[in-house]
């Protein structure tokens, strides 16, 4: 194999720093107003009113962002193409009364957040980031150095393991960070000091674990990429950075958008999730700058296109009976083109057809992954948004393995080739 270009070597490095900055859905979008700002967008207050003019925008709610690019030539029925993606990814949150522990050990009460893979959070350094709210109505963002570790059983207290691991969510999910008498300690009191504020005045808190340790290229040819949170920053790096390099081009026929949502892997349910109305809500207020009324928004939805970004399963060595026959997806072959008959994927043939033309113009492969049929299929913010608005909408995303681990793995090329087709998506 030969080795990765240059290009896709920068990209995962970029991408390496982007997912450190985002231990949390909250710092994700923090991070991504903060390049968008770099890059000269324009962040909007929702109790604002919005500007008429053309121009590059993003607005934050709470842990979710979408921004767009409008260009000069757009009208009341010029369509968007928005491309979807999440920051949040399968973790451990914290519980009320935080602080805990036996035993002369200091331990968190955390609750499991969405599907990890609990034994990949074993033996590993962790820290915390999230959002503090604090009593005056203000928020303010929170993060530790390494802090934490779920520390496994020895082999000699349970010499069976090895035929079996089971935990217990409960009982065996808490995390230690520290020795002493948790009485006399305060996690919540570790989380205003990093933040700079005073824990008498937090009032509230969205708190979650993060691996601490950084991205890495490696492999016989530097092939593979290890990364926490691949699923699904990934998606939303390629998306941020092919916005910004779309910003100012003038290119393309639609407005350009980028739409990360929150709390997808608990089901996208909230105020900042795909099922809530923060999508619908910035289209409308765009088509009302351009003084688009009730037909004029039907003529653009349906010259509309959604593609939902978010990782795949790439064939397992060990396990190739989990997987299609047929449809054997591997790391390092390009993006994922996901279908499924019953919907859990939105991909239909005439979105496969306009997927692989942008492959094609990116010059870029793809590959198909579709599930065994003895397999349930997962779900994405895809049939979410064809649901809600009625635009068209294809799943695509990159390959992975381990996926919902605490860390995971994908070809180190996939990244920047997604990041080209979003290019090309953007600019059509």
């Amino acid at each position: 194999m030969a080795q990765p270009a240059a290009a896709a070597l920068g990209h995962v490095n970029d991408l390496a720093a982007f997912v450190a900055e985002s231990p949390s859905s909250f710092h994700a979008a923090a991070e991504a107003a903060r390049r968008l700002d770099a890059a000269g967008f324009t962040g909007l207050d929702e109790s604002a009113p919005w500007p008429r003019e053309c121009g590059n925008y993003y607005v934050v709610r709470d842990g979710a962002i979408i921004a767009w690019c409008r260009p000069e030539s757009a009208t009341a029925t010029t369509g968007f193409h928005v491309l979807g993606s999440h920051t949040d990814s399968p973790s451990f949150k914290l519980k009320p009364k935080p602080t805990t522990g036996a035993h002369g050990w200091l331990q968190a009460g955390v609750e499991v957040y969405g599907g990890p893979l609990l034994n990949s959070w074993l033996d590993r350094e962790l820290l915390l980031a999230g959002r503090l709210a604090l009593l005056d109505g203000t928020t303010v963002l929170t993060r530790t150095a390494p802090l934490l570790r779920f520390p496994q059983l020895a082999i000699h207290l349970d010499r069976g393991v090895n035929e079996g691991l089971a935990l217990d969510k409960q009982t065996h999910m808490n995390p230690v960070w520290g020795i002493g008498d948790p009485g006399q300690a305060d996690l919540l009191g570790v989380l205003a000091a990093e933040a700079g504020t005073d824990p008498e005045a937090i009032g509230g808190y969205d708190v979650v674990i993060a691996d601490a340790q950084p991205g890495v290229v490696f492999g016989a040819d530097g092939e593979f990429f290890a990364c926490g949170r691949l699923d699904n920053l990934s998606s939303m790096h390629a998306s941020l950075t092919a916005l910004i390099d779309h910003a100012g081009t003038g290119a393309g026929e639609h407005i350009a958008m980028l739409a990360a949502f929150d709390h997808e892997e608990i089901g996208s349910a909230s105020r900042s999730g795909a099922c809530g109305p923060f999508l619908a809500e910035v289209l409308e207020r765009i088509g009302a700058g351009l003084d688009a009324g009730t037909e004029d928004r039907a003529r653009a939805y349906a010259d509309s296109f959604c593609l939902s970004a978010d990782a795949g399963h790439s064939v397992h060595p060990n396990y190739p009976g989990r997987h299609d026959p047929a449809n054997r997806p591997l790391l390092g072959a390009g993006p994922l083109l996901k279908i499924n008959a019953n919907q859990r994927y939105a991909t239909d043939g005439v979105g496969a057809a306009f997927f692989a033309g942008l492959c094609a113009t990116a010059a870029v492969p793809y590959q198909e992954f579709v599930s065994n049929n003895q397999m349930p299929c997962g779900s994405t913010i895809g049939p979410l948004t064809a649901t809600r608005l009625g635009i068209r909408t294809a799943d695509i995303g990159i390959a992975l393995l381990s996926m919902h681990s605490a860390r995971e793995l994908c070809g180190v090329e996939d990244p920047l080739r997604l990041a080209k087709v979003a290019a090309a998506f953007y600019a059509a």
